[in-house]
């Protein structure tokens, strides 16, 4: 399969709020994450950094002009690629050691997925790409030997810690489910949330090493409690309040 090698490997629009979306237009749907920026007044705020075969703080360095921090909202391989580029990384206690020493799944083929793994998209109504790439960061890259690299946390955050970024307040609410450690950040005054993978408007996946239904059952009871005006998710399109609303009742109907 001959691949072209793509000019600008991100991408990113900037939106209200002071939030900046940054993508890799050139990575499959499936694990094409969402890369948050938000500017604070001395100190910005990244959450989440995709998948890593590309420098995103040499791409972006247009908007990372301030100090930085970067969050990470769980460790599956799509979020946390580019987190060793940044000082400052922060990540739930209890996925602390996946950035430390990377051991879970990491690929961009699908011959490489476990067939559990495969088997929980499949279920999900989501197709796997022979090859999740539509083009290669730079001449010669070796699709086959992606790997993470490790991240120490700088910081390990839990329910109810308090991440500042310039002026800006976003509570840590641990969204656990799709894994351990997924957290979402919350921002009172703006009604903003910047959710992760704990939800997001496509299939959700709860069979993947790590997932617990129950604890994703919880999740979106606490969600439904939630005064948001927007949510910044980890796939896909940002959606408001009555989304939010209605994706959290499909999925407590589903697994009812």
């Amino acid at each position: 399969m001959a691949f072209e090698v793509a000019e600008n490997w991100f991408d990113w629009v900037e939106l209200d709020d002071g939030v900046t979306l940054i993508w890799e237009p050139y990575v499959d749907p499936l694990i094409r994450c969402n890369i948050w920026h938000v500017r604070g007044e001395s100190r910005d705020l990244l959450v989440d950094s995709g998948l890593g075969i590309a420098s995103l703080s040499e791409a972006a360095a247009s908007l990372f002009r301030r100090p930085l921090t970067a969050v990470a909202t769980h460790t599956h391989y799509d979020h946390v690629g580019g987190l060793h580029e940044f000082e400052e990384r922060v990540v739930h206690r209890l996925e602390a050691e996946e950035l430390r020493e990377p051991k879970g799944f990491a690929s961009l083929r699908a011959a490489d997925f476990d067939a559990g793994v495969a088997a929980s998209f499949r279920d999900a109504g989501l197709d796997l790409p022979e090859v999740m790439l539509e083009a290669l960061p730079r001449p010669g890259y070796d699709i086959a030997a992606y790997a993470l690299n490790p991240a120490p946390a700088t910081r390990l955050v839990d329910e109810g810690d308090v991440i500042e970024a310039g002026g800006r307040r976003f509570e840590v609410l641990h969204l656990p489910g799709h894994s351990p450690g997924s957290i979402g950040l919350w921002e009172a005054q703006s009604g903003v949330l910047f959710s992760g993978d704990a939800i997001y408007d496509g299939p959700l996946l709860d069979g993947l090493p790590g997932s617990d239904v129950g604890a994703y059952v919880a999740t979106m009871k606490r969600l439904l409690e939630l005064p948001v005006r927007v949510v910044h998710a980890g796939h896909d399109a940002s959606f408001g309040r009555e989304r939010l609303y209605e994706l959290a009742r499909a999925y407590l109907q589903d697994r009812a």
